[in-house]
């Protein structure tokens, strides 16, 4: 029985201790549970599909379907920020200005608006772009079709929504070829709608040139062979057909990196003109000089030709450089044409001395087979002595002389003293080629004299006028006022 009681007595103090351990447990699973649910319905209220439905835009076209406007007569402003991300290529040949932009879009849509403090301090979200109106932008001087899609834009607690859409323009854009290569390009992009008239949609985008210059700046990732200088907005109404449309224009101004064009093309024409001066050095006798000064005018003609792919054929002025290479390619075809007046007098010069050699060469030979005939007659002595002249008139002391031999032939043929004949006819002989010395001595190669004085004369000339056509076009060149 005592046992039995002690039992008891141990039942009942372990269960009243059992007892108190597990009540604060159940107490802290009762507060756990009412903190998760707290943070259940917390949950279901901070989130974006809350936002939503509390805005009604989803699955619901009506808001992409029309303007956001409470009042139809008044319009829709919506702002435009510009910035150049890369100036990618500027074509010359088809005048086309290839960049990478980026556009930052903003309006009010007066039927986005929720408190932040409702939803857990969201001010912002994105949803999908086919559930909001958006405006229909295009750029005027594109003429290639945007392929860019704009999957989400932003809205914000405060009637806000915008987005920003990066996106390569290919645009037409006129160029001033005028200074090229120390050209600057301004092209402009022009923002409209595509629909929408001035009384129902209406641009707005910040006038301040440095400032968004700035903003292109810091943004720009790559230039390529042109120098961004700035960026400018200007604000326009513009009439298309019937309506007037507001559009944005923003012009984008540029320089070219012109070193490439020095060291490849104005510097290479100069070293042929330089080459052309130096072929002065060359003999006028023989054709090497010729060949190659025709040389160097075939590559300047190379030179021309890659200009010409080069340079749009539609423009409104002479580019310098065109008239650069044409006066360059001018000079020496005249310096080319001045060898070639200064060959032609030498070679007639050098024409008459080949004949008399040949005359001379032909006569002695029939000279010399006469002297060596004594028993022949003493007419044929004196005309071998006369025939030996035949390509001059003879002069007044040549008949004298001849007269003489006469005389003497007539005194031989008297006393018939036939030895003393070869001594007479060689002191007559002697005579008349002193006679033909004295008068080619007379008259000396006065063509080739002509022909080095020309070349002289116009090798200064050419040296200055090719100057002050250099000092001209670079001065020219420097000084244009940009287009």
């Amino acid at each position: 029985m005592i046992f039995a009681g002690f039992l008891f007595l141990l039942l009942l103090t372990g269960g009243s201790s059992w007892n108190n351990t597990e009540q604060p447990e159940l107490q802290d699973d009762l507060k756990s549970n009412h903190s998760v649910e707290e943070k259940v319905a917390e949950d279901d209220v901070c989130n974006y599909h809350k936002v939503i439905e509390f805005l009604k835009l989803k699955n619901n076209g009506t808001f992409s379907m029309v303007r956001p406007i409470k009042n139809p007569q008044k319009p829709t402003w919506v702002s435009i920020q510009l910035s150049i991300l890369a100036i990618l290529d500027v074509r010359e040949t088809d005048q086309t200005f290839v960049s990478y932009i980026g556009i930052y879009v903003t309006w009010y849509n007066p039927y986005i608006y929720w408190n932040p403090r409702n939803f857990c301090d969201i001010h912002r979200m994105r949803v999908p772009a086919d559930l909001l109106w958006k405006p229909d932008l295009t750029i005027e001087e594109m003429i290639e079709k945007d392929k860019a899609t704009i999957p989400f834009i932003t809205i914000n607690s405060n009637h806000l929504v915008e987005y920003v859409k990066d996106i390569m323009v290919v645009s037409m854009c006129k160029m001033q070829v005028y200074k090229f290569p120390f050209d600057v390009q301004s092209c402009t992009l022009s923002f409209k709608s595509i629909t929408y008239p001035e009384e129902e949609l209406k641009f707005q985008a910040t006038e301040n040139k440095s400032l968004i210059t700035e903003w292109s700046r810091e943004m720009l990732r790559n230039q390529f062979e042109w120098l961004f200088i700035d960026i400018a907005s200007k604000i326009k109404t513009e009439k298309y057909f019937q309506e007037n449309q507001s559009m944005v224009i923003y012009t984008v101004t540029m320089k070219r990196h012109s070193a490439l064009y020095i060291v490849n093309f104005l510097v290479p024409i100069l070293f042929f003109f330089f080459l052309d001066l130096a072929s002065f050095l060359i003999s006028d006798y023989g054709g090497e000089k010729l060949s190659f000064k025709v040389t160097v005018l075939l590559a300047v003609t190379v030179m021309q030709l890659i200009l010409n792919e080069i340079l749009p054929s539609s423009s409104n002025r002479i580019p310098l450089i065109a008239v650069y290479c044409i006066g360059m390619f001018g000079l020496m075809m005249i310096s080319l044409l001045e060898t070639i007046l200064v060959m032609y007098l030498i070679e007639k010069d050098s024409e008459p001395k080949e004949n008399k050699a040949d005359k001379n060469g032909s006569l002695s030979e029939e000279c010399g087979d006469k002297q060596g005939n004594y028993d022949g007659d003493v007419k044929k002595w004196t005309h071998c002595a006369c025939v030996c002249n035949v390509f001059e008139e003879p002069p007044s002391e040549l008949l004298s002389v001849a007269k003489e031999q006469d005389k003497r032939s007539h005194l031989t043929e008297e006393s018939n003293s036939l030895e003393k004949l070869p001594d007479e006819l060689s002191e007559a002989v002697k005579t008349l080629s002193l006679l033909l010395s004295r008068k080619e001595e007379r008259k000396p190669d006065s063509w080739t004299r002509v022909a080095k004085k020309l070349d002289i004369i116009f090798f200064y000339v050419y040296i200055t006028v090719a100057t002050l056509f250099l000092v001209v076009i670079f001065s020219v060149w420097i000084n244009a006022k940009d287009e």
